[in-house]
């Protein structure tokens, strides 16, 4: 499996993004897919999830303004993010596992793949 973040950039605090995840190797369909982010000097964060059936989880600062999706016929994995602030700069990173059990925690990072990431810089 290989997944290819791209959609980075530089922009300025209000703007919008779409990130996308490109997927190959296997099926998307039967992966769960998310994004996460490092800042500088920060730790990996997690930032949003979407599970086979369509089901999403966000970290609660972003809820309302990042939105997760996929189109399993583009193998593709988006990230829509609005609003951009001058602490989402990160670089952005996406990752792919199966899961089998109703109960996941998505933030824990324990995923079988994992993509490059893309770089996005807010300005203020």
């Amino acid at each position: 499996v290989q997944l290819q973040a791209s959609g980075g950039g530089l922009v300025q605090a209000g703007d919008s993004l779409r990130l996308s995840c490109t997927f190959s190797g296997r099926t998307l369909s039967t992966y769960a897919m998310a994004w996460f982010r490092q800042g500088p000097g920060k730790e990996r964060e997690f930032v949003a999830s979407i599970r086979t059936g369509g089901s999403t989880s966000y970290t609660d600062s972003m809820k309302g303004r990042f939105t997760i999706s996929r189109d399993n016929a583009k193998n593709t994995v988006y990230l829509q993010m609005n609003s951009l602030k001058p602490e989402d700069t990160a670089v952005y990173s996406c990752a792919a596992v199966r899961v089998y059990s109703i109960i996941w925690d998505p933030s824990s990072g324990r995923y079988d793949y994992w993509g490059q990431g893309t770089q996005v810089t807010v300005s203020s």
